[in-house]
C-alpha cells in the first residue's frame, strides 16, 4: 500500500481516511524545550507514537570545538532500533506530525528517506490543522508493535564543512533573518551566516495558517534565492541552520516544488566549532 500523490506531504482528511494503513509519528518539540511527550499524552492522533527528536532523531551533542554541531545525525543502531520501537517497517507508509508547523517533523521525513524509507509525509499544517479540521483526539498512550524497519543512511546526499565550502550550487540558511544577518545570536558563539548563503527563512515556506504554499509558489520562492546567489538556476541546493533541524524544512519545501537539496547536517554550530572558517554578517552579494 502506497499514499497517493508523490509529494512529501499529506493532508488532514486524507490522514483522517487512511489512519488505519499508516503509522504515525507524533514528533513535537520545540527548540531548547522540554519534549513533547507531556502534551503527547494530553492528546494526539489516534494510534501515533510519540518519537523524542534529542533522543531518537539525533546523536549527542559535539563538545565545544570538536564539530559536528548540537544535534549531530544519530548513530545508525540507534536511529533503526527507535524507528522499530515506534512501529515504523519499510512496507508501511508512515506519516509524522509536530506542532511546529513541520520544523521538527521534517527532521523525521528527512532521516527515514535518508535511510530507504519509500514512503513518508508529513502532515500538512501538523497537530493545529488536525484540531482545526476536527480530527479524532486519542489520550490513551498505546505500545507500538514493533515494526521491522531495516535500513541504512546514504539514500539522500549530505554535505561536511569542507564540501559545504567548495559546493558549487546554491547555499540556503533556514534561520531567521536577525539570526542569518548576525544582528544576533541567542544559541550558537559566534553570529552571521556562512559566506555566500542566503537566506530563506523556514517561515518563507508557508501560508498565513502554517501549512505549505503552492508548488509553483514555493519554486518561485527557491528561482528567487537562487538567483540571489548568482547561481545557475539549474544548479544544485544545499540547505543549513543553527544544528540541523530546521533546514529540512527548507528541504520538504524543495521537495514540494519538485527539486532534491542537499542537507548539511552540523549547519551553523558545526561550521563556527573551528574558528578559522570565515563568517559573514549582513546581505550578502551574489559572488559566494
Amino acid at each position: 500500500m502506497t499514499i497517493s500523490g508523490s509529494g512529501p506531504l499529506i493532508t488532514v482528511v486524507e490522514l483522517r481516511g487512511r489512519l488505519e494503513e499508516v503509522t504515525v509519528l507524533d514528533i513535537r518539540y520545540r527548540m531548547g524545550g522540554p519534549g513533547g511527550l507531556e502534551v503527547f499524552t494530553q492528546g494526539h492522533v489516534p494510534g501515533a507514537t510519540y518519537v523524542d527528536l534529542d533522543l531518537d532523531l539525533a546523536g549527542p551533542p559535539a563538545a565545544e570545538g570538536a564539530g559536528g554541531g548540537r544535534h549531530p545525525l544519530p548513530e545508525p543502531f540507534r536511529f533503526v532500533n527507535a524507528m522499530r520501537a515506534a512501529g515504523v517497517s519499510n512496507a508501511r507508509p508512515v506519516v509524522v506530525y509536530d506542532d511546529w508547523q513541520g520544523r521538527a517533523a521534517g527532521r523525521a521525513w528527512w532521516l527515514l528517506r535518508h535511510y530507504g524509507h519509500p514512503d513518508v509525509r508529513v502532515l500538512d499544517g501538523g497537530w493545529t490543522a488536525w484540531q482545526q479540521d476536527g480530527g479524532p483526539v486519542e489520550t490513551e498512550t498505546r505500545v507500538a508493535e514493533e515494526g521491522d524497519f531495516a535500513g541504512a543512511p546514504g539514500h539522500l546526499p549530505t554535505l561536511d564543512a569542507g564540501a559545504v565550502a567548495d559546493f558549487s550550487g546554491t547555499v540556503v540558511d533556514a534561520r531567521d533573518p536577525a539570526r542569518y544577518r548576525g544582528d544576533t545570536e541567542p544559541v550558537d558563539p559566534v553570529a552571521g551566516h556562512i559566506p555566500g548563503a542566503v537566506n530563506v527563512p523556514t517561515g518563507a515556506n508557508l501560508r498565513d495558517d502554517g501549512t505549505f504554499r503552492p508548488a509553483e509558489e514555493l519554486r518561485g520562492l527557491y528561482a528567487e534565492a537562487v538567483a540571489r546567489a548568482g547561481q545557475d538556476p539549474g544548479g544544485r541546493v544545499a540547505t543549513y541552520c543553527g544544528s540541523g533541524v530546521t533546514a529540512t524544512h527548507d528541504l520538504l519545501a524543495l521537495a514540494a516544488a519538485g527539486i532534491e537539496g542537499v542537507l548539511y547536517p552540523g549547519s551553523w554550530s558545526d561550521w563556527v566549532s573551528d574558528p578559522d572558517r570565515p563568517v559573514a554578517t549582513g546581505e550578502p552579494g551574489p559572488e559566494r
